[in-house]
Parts: C-alpha cells; structure tokens; sequence
C-alpha cells in the first residue's frame, strides 16, 4: 500500500469518478481485501469482470487505487489494492464550487445507501452469527448538545480509536492471529439537528 495515510479528495473530476455505486461498492470490497483481482472482485459484487476491469482503470486513473504485487503464479493477472489507507471528502475542501459540493452530496448519499444495506444484510442473515458476535455487536445512538468545535473533537477523538482498533488487527492477522476475525463494519454519524 502506499505510504500515504489519509487522501483528501478535493477535485471535481475525482469526485465525479468516486460517486458511482459499483466504483464505491469496488473500492470498499478492494479495502476489505486488502489486494484483489478484478475478477475476485467481479465475484464479490456480481458483475462481469469487464465492466469491474473498467471501473477499476476508472478508480486508478484518479489515483485511488493502484497496482499491487502479483500474488500468485499467473502473470497475466493485474493485482489491486487502495492507493490510501483512508479517503476523506470534507466540506472545506469543496465548498468553493457548486459542482463540487453536488459531487460530494451524490456520493455522500451512494454511501448511505450502501451502509444501510450493509446493516440490512447483517440482520437478515444474524442467525448464521454466533452468541459471542450477537453479545459484542451494537447499535447506539447518542444525542449530545455539542458546538462545532466540540462536535470535531469528537469526530477526532473517534477517528484515533477506531484506528487503534483497526491497527491492532492488521498486525494481528499479519502475525498470523486470524482465528475468530471477521470484517467488521463501524457506521458513525456525527451532525445538527432541530427538532
């Protein structure tokens, strides 16, 4: 993976390229795996490897994903992965133009659906999980009177802990510790309201 820890997507022509529900779908399904395929991945969202290979050139092109290693035999195979640990899309950096801001709303929303579904699904297949993942699963909601500062602080503070969780489990797979590991999905929204 590339040494660049977080990218901060600013421009339109990357925004436009990202907010497209298979493009998502791919880029989460590629960050889970870490390297794949397109046609391991093609497998994972159910499309021909045609139009994954083309989404995935779309993806590379824009600098989100890159080339990874070969990790088997056949040389013919591309190999991918994410070209950044983490992608962000922050208001700051897109307000200067409506374009912009439309590009993020779209693929603000895309994620939204998609992370709906991801927890739809986990609900409709819950009794293929054991006691152990029902206990230690949650759902939670909070609703702090928070200012602004007080509410980036917080995003902050959340950001630092799920990365020491996910850390923590990469160097344990990496130390062949893989017994009892799923993916794990951590939705949190932080934002105003009124009532």
């Amino acid at each position: 993976m590339s040494s660049k820890e977080t990218r901060a997507i600013t421009d339109l022509g990357t925004l436009k390229a990202f907010a497209h529900p298979l493009r998502v779908k791919l880029y989460r399904a590629l960050y889970v795996a870490r390297t794949a395929t397109a046609s391991q991945l093609a497998d994972q969202v159910g499309e021909a490897v045609s139009l994954v290979s083309y989404h995935l050139r779309k993806l590379a092109e824009h600098g989100l994903i890159e080339e990874a290693e070969p990790q088997g035999e056949d040389g013919r195979e591309r190999w991918w992965r994410p070209a950044s640990e983490s992608l962000t899309v922050r208001h700051e950096d897109v307000k200067d133009a409506p374009e912009k801001l439309a590009a993020q709303g779209a693929l603000t929303r895309i994620l939204l659906e998609q992370r709906v579904d991801l927890y739809r699904r986990h609900l409709d297949e819950s009794d293929s999980w054991n006691d152990e993942w029902h206990s230690a699963s949650f759902e939670s909601e909070y609703l702090p009177r928070l200012n602004a500062s007080e509410l980036a602080e917080l995003q902050v503070e959340l950001d630092t802990l799920i990365h020491k969780y996910q850390a923590r489990g990469r160097a344990a797979e990496a130390a062949g510790d893989t017994q009892g590991r799923e993916n794990v999905a951590v939705h949190v929204y932080g934002f105003p309201f009124r009532v």
